[in-house]
């Protein structure tokens, strides 16, 4: 009777996880069936799992590979990305803000796992509150700064509010310096190596896994960022393809929007992201296998 109910339990565990599999993946495929979809298909052929006939159309029209008379045959709005210019946009802004908070939030979390000074664990806790704090709260104060400073339509006024700093980031590899055994560290103090020498020749070539880790969870989450550079970097120079996707929809002159156009576009913006995650994901996983304890 145990085997029986055993068995039943895995039998529904694995049930829900491909259930969860298939509402997690479903949204992506119909997106990329219906970038597939021809414009004049797009409500008549919305019934079946896969388009019946299926056309590149879409992207290049999207892409800027078609003329204006062939995009509007095609059902589109004449509208296009400067794809390649928003792609060097995103890709600046998403390695400027991954590289300078991962450098920033590794020195932040050692100090707070190897460093004693007053107030320590109270400043940790108030930082890790900060967590509770939604970042919509932040935005007008830091846009405000931008606008002082200068910086709006610039990269470095997109990337400053995010290149500090995260309360996640900070703790995640606070806990992973707490793992590693104070014997390394004190081998090389005796060695004469100082704090600052023992963070950069020590510690950090121990903990390439997480703090690739890091680097690679701000990269995939600023690449999903499209509210603050829509305020900050409208301009076509510093736009990015989130913003450029949005502002795409509305330039459609025609009553009913642009789907089939709109979806391709959304697939060609995934795609980096997601060949970043296929090509890196399994070291993320095994880099997470940490505890962090005193």
């Amino acid at each position: 009777m145990k085997t029986r109910r055993l068995a039943l339990g895995r039998l529904a565990a694995w049930a829900f996880l491909v259930l969860a599999v298939i509402g997690t993946l479903f949204p992506f495929y119909w997106m990329l069936r219906t970038a597939l979809t021809p414009a004049h298909d797009l409500y008549s052929d919305s019934a079946g799992l896969w388009p019946h006939h299926p056309t590149l159309i879409n992207f290049k029209r999207v892409i800027g590979l078609t003329s204006y008379a062939e995009n509007r045959a095609a059902g589109g709005s004449g509208a296009q990305l400067n794809f390649l210019l928003y792609l060097r946009n995103s890709i600046v802004y998403c390695t400027l803000i991954a590289s300078a908070q991962t450098l920033f939030c590794a020195m932040a979390g050692y100090a707070f796992a190897r460093l004693n000074f007053r107030g320590r664990d109270l400043l940790f806790s108030a930082f890790v509150l900060a967590l509770m704090v939604p970042s919509i709260f932040t935005l007008m104060p830091n846009f405000a700064l931008m606008k002082s400073l200068g910086w709006l339509n610039t990269f470095q006024g997109m990337a400053a509010p995010s290149m500090l700093m995260t309360p996640f980031a900070v703790f995640f590899l606070r806990q992973f310096f707490l793992s590693i055994p104070r014997e390394v560290e004190e081998a090389a103090t005796i060695d004469g190596a100082s704090r600052w020498i023992q963070f950069w020749r020590v510690i950090v070539p121990m903990s390439r896994g997480p703090l690739f880790t890091i680097s690679l969870i701000t990269a995939v989450e600023s690449w999903k960022d499209y509210l603050w550079p829509l305020l900050v970097g409208p301009r076509e120079s510093t736009r990015l393809l989130t913003v450029a996707l949005g502002i795409f929809l509305n330039q459609s002159p025609n009553a009913s929007k642009d789907w089939t156009g709109l979806m391709a576009g959304s697939v060609l913006t995934v795609v980096p992201a997601l060949l970043l995650l296929i090509f890196f994901g399994r070291r993320l996983v095994e880099s997470m296998n940490f505890t962090g304890a005193r």
